[in-house]
């Protein structure tokens, strides 16, 4: 729009200029003169409005909001963004209730596990990026055949206790009739990002791993992925962004700008091949070669990761806390329509 302005705005000068020209004289030479002097400033630019987003983690997984980073999409709605990775959604939400972050990307269930200890200016969710889980079953042979009862008295390396990763698997154990206490032994005590690590050097029979860890473990050929998380557990509101109350109330426009962002981001991904999105995104992965980034990208991309629209729905919602409760880490249930909020992410979908 405001080069179209520009455009018109030239080529008004231009035609007056061409006008009095039918006259002659020296005031039709000054006039042209400064006409051309105004085609030739360039537009100013827009001044952005910084904004702190903390990620929980740098993944191939969030390929759609790497793409709005390396698109641009952001800068085209104003927004100045400075991406920080919390490494782990604990730091994160910290990150954003002390206002170090503006803006937090992690799994959703953080934002209820503050609700429910009380906290007054709590965090709301107000767009969805996947909704499929992201790790992957490894083991250490081919199993063409897997079915999750072959994980009955084995050592698997899982994730956190009280973590998305980690409720997940048992989320899926248990509607598989497997108990995660007595049919299998589940190690919690490797830090994420060195289970990967950990397994190639010999320890459990089976591990959970997000990527690039379940790839590398391929590639090397110390593990086979033999199973999906994301496709067994269906689809559970993973990550989304929120930020606390008090800011997105005083800051509605600037929310919806990223959302915004985010949302072409989105359409992007849905519009174009995995090869297409992984030569986007490479950037952002400068320790990774582009055949890795594109298998990655593929793997996600063939399992449905990605929404089509930024909307949190209440379904979603209902699942992740019956995923919670599975695990024992919700007392009581909470509202969704005070952790959730959906008319960004509506408006951003029109």
């Amino acid at each position: 729009m405001k080069k179209r302005f520009l455009a018109i705005f030239t080529a008004a000068l231009l035609g007056v200029a061409a006008l009095t020209g039918c006259s002659g004289g020296k005031d039709t030479a000054e006039q042209t003169s400064a006409g051309a002097d105004q085609t030739d400033k360039e537009p100013e630019e827009k001044e952005l409005t910084p904004v702190t987003l903390n990620e929980v983690a740098h993944s191939i997984f969030y390929a759609p909001m790497y793409v709005a980073i390396e698109e641009g999409y952001f800068e085209d709605e104003g927004i100045d963004l400075d991406l920080v990775c919390g490494f782990g959604a604990d730091k994160t939400m910290t990150a954003v209730i002390s206002g170090e972050a503006d803006i937090g990307f992690m799994g959703s269930e953080a934002s209820i596990y503050t609700y429910a200890e009380g906290a007054s200016d709590y965090v709301v969710n107000f767009a969805q990026l996947t909704q499929r889980a992201g790790n992957f079953l490894v083991a250490r042979e081919e199993m063409p055949d897997f079915t999750w009862d072959d994980l009955k008295g084995h050592l698997i390396l899982g994730g956190r206790k009280g973590g998305m990763p980690e409720m997940v698997f048992e989320y899926i154990l248990k509607q598989n009739g497997i108990d995660p206490e007595t049919d299998l032994d589940i190690n919690q005590s490797i830090d994420f990002g060195s289970t990967a690590a950990a397994f190639a050097e010999g320890q459990g029979d089976f591990t959970v791993e997000f990527e690039p860890g379940a790839t590398s473990l391929e590639s090397e050929g110390k593990g086979y992925v033999v199973a999906s998380l994301g496709e067994d557990s269906g689809y559970v509101p993973y990550t989304a962004f929120s930020a606390k109350q008090s800011f997105i109330d005083e800051h509605p426009d600037l929310i919806q700008g990223f959302t915004n962002a985010l949302q072409k981001g989105m359409d992007y991904v849905q519009a174009h091949t995995p090869e297409e999105i992984a030569a986007v995104i490479e950037p952002q992965f400068p320790e990774t070669d582009l055949e890795t980034i594109t298998t990655i990208v593929t793997r996600y991309y063939e399992q449905d990761t990605w929404k089509s629209n930024l909307i949190f729905e209440e379904s979603s919602f209902d699942l992740l806390q019956d995923i919670l409760e599975s695990a024992g880490e919700l007392a009581e249930r909470v509202p969704y329509e005070d952790l959730v909020t959906t008319e960004y992410a509506a408006i951003a979908a029109q």
